[in-house]
């Protein structure tokens, strides 16, 4: 009997311990109910019309309505759909690039100049112009959400590639290291924490990019949904649609960050809590 209540001792601290380490879960739940509360009872207590902001609680009966539609779930498919091959093209681009220009300084000085010009270009501005090119269809849209998402990408992948130790890469070559195994071994490992911070930018860009694209010229997805509802003065329903918007981009951020905690475990910082039996 001794044994085991030193045991479940130790597993009420542990998970006291684990509540400790999270308040922020609560504390970001309160807030949440204390701004949706307050926004409820201004809206009723000074009668603000519909059409300006709707209340949380009409907001909320239109966003049921939507997840309750097949059609609604199409255009969240298409949407998503944009968003993630963009994600990816954009990033493959970028990845290529910023790898090449951290390799070779003579392509900083000739290459990177015109990708900082190609960043600087309002992608409002070209946006009509890449769906004449490209047509009303989804690429289009991808197009323009890799557009978005390939200048964070480069510019943490070069930045990564900079801040590779010189102490590690003079002693590489003097062992009679080859590029590769340079690159391999120290840029490479240096540059993963910067490219998956560049990577967690260009994700919540991407929805904005897809979003952009379907509101010059689309023919589906939650932009286009999102249009048709300003245009009819559905208030709530707007409000709706950027509410999904702002959980896909928020899904899509965890998603990443899982994913850096798996790569770049090396730099997690070390929570552990030793509970032993006395």
């Amino acid at each position: 009997m001794s044994d085991v209540s030193p045991l479940r001792s130790n597993r009420a601290t542990g998970s006291i311990a684990r509540w400790g380490r999270r308040p922020e879960t609560g504390l970001s739940a309160l807030l949440f109910v204390i701004v949706t509360a307050g926004w409820e009872i201004i809206v009723r207590l000074l009668d603000v019309s519909s059409l300006v902001i709707s209340p949380p609680s009409a907001i909320a009966l239109a966003l049921w309505g939507n997840l309750g539609s097949a059609r609604f779930y199409y255009h969240a498919g298409i949407t998503l759909w944009e968003i993630l091959a963009g994600f990816v093209i954009g990033s493959l681009v970028g990845l290529v690039i910023g790898i090449a220009i951290g390799q070779w300084k003579i392509l900083e000085k000739t290459v990177y100049p015109y990708v900082v010009a190609l960043q600087t270009v309002p992608k409002v501005a070209i946006a009509p112009m890449i769906i004449i090119w490209f047509g009303y269809g989804l690429a289009s849209k991808i197009v323009i959400t890799a557009l978005i998402v390939f200048f964070p990408v480069v510019v943490n992948c070069i930045a990564g590639m900079e801040a590779a130790s010189t102490q590690q890469i003079e002693m590489l070559m003097s062992f009679t290291a080859s590029r590769w195994q340079i690159f391999r071994m120290v840029k490479l490992q240096t540059a993963l924490p910067y490219i998956f911070a560049g990577l967690d930018v260009a994700i919540v860009l991407a929805v904005i990019g897809a979003i952009v694209g379907e509101f010059i010229g689309s023919q589906a997805g939650l932009g286009n949904l999102l249009l048709q509802k300003n245009f009819s003065m559905d208030t709530a329903g707007s409000f709706a649609i950027l509410i999904v918007l702002s959980v896909m981009g928020i899904v899509l951020h965890k998603l990443m960050t899982a994913l850096k905690r798996r790569v770049v475990f090396w730099m997690e910082p070390e929570a552990t809590i030793a509970t032993e039996a006395t």
